[in-house]
């Protein structure tokens, strides 16, 4: 005896049918736009930048001419140094203060603190890039800033004298993190709600306290979600940009217009009319960020199942 679920070609197998449809065809549909957006301006980009890399100013193929001349100027080995250093001082600092925020914020019980904290966390990120240095240009300036105090109790008492270039990976990493840490703060604290509170009670009941617990199972377990923050800082960090470059227009050249490779590839650009070797720079910031990209997945097992 059949049952209107199960007829054949009846009003009630419809649904099903649809049902059945739909799921495969929502996922692309979800998908596509993604997928058509990194072509148009992720991958046509970049290929259109590898063309112009290996060829001259004629179209022709031209070897590995465009990325020695990058590397003979007087200005590339500086430039990498600049924002090697920077690397280190942002990398390190975003590591250890944001998960060791995140794991503060965790530990709150009052929910009102929670959720404010991770707010107030969360409003520098919404700034631009070019909005956030703007508010550190007032900052930085010891005749208006409301730190001036503080900068001149450094022997920092004019403008120029804050941004010199010795100065700049530190001030650089501090907008960096003002503005992109508050964000990850509230990834890793998404993570940490992710680890199971029996766990962690057993933790305690063993007689783990704090520390032991954050260093032997909150961070073990928030592994991959630091390896995933490292790659993409790691990414923003080498193509730095905005923030030299609106701070060398502010100080009229005191920070240099040439600090990153960044600025670098910009200058050859238009200010040389070197499209060529620009796009060379391009290239090698885009390879370097691959290889340690893939560095930091093969070393953490990033893929791996847990």
């Amino acid at each position: 005896m059949s049952t209107p679920s199960t007829t054949v070609g009846g009003r009630a197998g419809a649904p099903r049918a649809r049902r059945a449809w739909w799921p495969g065809r929502a996922g692309h549909a979800f998908v596509a736009p993604y997928v058509v957006l990194l072509i148009a301006f992720g991958v046509v980009p970049t290929v259109y930048a590898i063309d112009f890399a290996f060829t001259d100013a004629t179209g022709r193929f031209a070897g590995l001419a465009n990325f020695t001349s990058a590397a003979a100027d007087f200005r590339f080995v500086p430039a990498i140094g600049h924002v090697a250093l920077y690397l280190l001082f942002w990398l390190v600092a975003l590591v250890v203060l944001v998960v060791g925020l995140a794991l503060l914020l965790h530990g709150l019980t009052a929910r009102v603190a929670d959720r404010t904290l991770r707010f107030l966390y969360y409003i520098p990120g919404a700034l631009a890039g070019a909005a956030s240095v703007m508010v550190w240009l007032f900052m930085l300036d010891p005749a208006v800033s409301p730190a001036g105090f503080l900068l001149r109790a450094f022997g920092l008492g004019t403008f120029p004298q804050v941004i010199a270039p010795g100065h700049l990976p530190v001030l650089l990493a501090i907008i960096a993190f003002w503005t992109g840490a508050g964000g990850w703060i509230v990834v890793m604290y998404g993570a940490l709600n992710t680890i199971s509170t029996d766990v962690l009670e057993a933790a305690r009941i063993d007689g783990a306290g704090p520390w032991q617990i954050a260093r032997r199972i909150q961070i073990p377990l928030l592994r991959k979600w630091i390896v995933y923050m490292v790659i993409l800082a790691f990414a923003v960090g080498t193509q730095l940009f905005v923030e030299p470059q609106l701070l060398s227009q502010a100080s009229n050249g005191v920070a240099g217009r040439d600090y990153s490779p960044n600025q670098l590839s910009y200058d050859f650009a238009f200010q040389n009319n070197n499209v060529n070797t620009a796009a060379a720079v391009s290239v090698e910031l885009l390879v370097v960020g691959l290889v340690v990209a893939g560095l930091f997945v093969a070393r953490s097992g990033f893929f791996d199942a847990d």
